[in-house]
């Protein structure tokens, strides 16, 4: 377990990074919070507890005994306890093989434990960002992507936003300090909007001068014509 990615050349990347490309932060998903807020353990354990205490009056219904109706609902702890193991293993690995990196130019989500994934999602194709922050100041921070990009929820889960089937939403999720690395996407985003915004406005400004001096080197070029056209003609042999 401990040897699964020791083939990436950075934690959390699936190779180097390339010239001018900075990290700015990394995280995963703390593993109890995504049990209880993506696998629902809590939930999951409210709806076993209640078919025990179910069990215990549809027995003392039935005419049995208090201690008969306790043995007998039971019964049902074994498979509730496993169900929550289960439950509680798929957020640890989830959590253990998941690392979010985000660098001056995109953001790269690296999950899975039976399959590893490593999504690429650069700042050009990120429309905008929202956190969803907890009153402990952890969260989730929910990706919309420019359309027509999509990339599926199937591939996406758990790290896509709940709810959103048809227009995908990658999300980080279930992390811990949630504000910090919003505020570190938010000011990334900006500065990779404002840098490309000034490379349309160059190359605009580009255009202009070069389409402003086109006219005068015609009008150059046709003065030069008219003026080597004045002359004696040539004596014809």
């Amino acid at each position: 377990m401990s040897q699964e990615h020791d083939f990436e050349p950075i934690r959390g990347l699936p190779s180097d990074l390339p010239e001018g490309e900075t990290i700015l932060w990394q995280g995963e998903p703390d593993w109890i919070m995504m049990a209880r807020r993506v696998f629902r353990v809590d939930w999951v354990a409210l709806y076993f507890v209640l078919l025990m205490v179910w069990r215990v009056f549809d027995a003392v219904n039935g005419g049995q005994s208090i201690g008969q109706a306790v043995t007998a609902a039971l019964w049902v702890a074994p498979i509730g306890i496993v169900g929550l193991a289960i439950l509680g293993g798929l957020a640890f690995l989830n959590s253990r093989t998941t690392v979010y990196t985000l660098t001056n130019h995109r953001l790269v989500m690296r999950f899975g434990a039976a399959l590893t994934k490593a999504i690429n999602i650069p700042f050009k194709i990120i429309e905008s960002a929202a956190v969803n922050q907890k009153a402990d100041g952890s969260g989730d921070i929910a990706i919309q992507l420019v359309k027509p990009n999509k990339i599926s929820v199937i591939l996406l889960w758990p790290h896509a936003r709940p709810g959103f089937i048809s227009q995908p939403q990658p999300s980080l999720r279930c992390l811990k300090d949630a504000g910090q690395a919003a505020a570190i996407l938010g000011e990334a985003l900006r500065a990779a909007h404002d840098q490309a915004s000034a490379q349309v406005t160059a190359s605009r400004t580009e255009e202009t001068v070069t389409s402003a001096t086109k006219p005068a080197k015609d009008k150059a070029a046709a003065k030069r014509g008219k003026t080597a056209g004045v002359g004696p003609s040539p004596a014809l042999a």
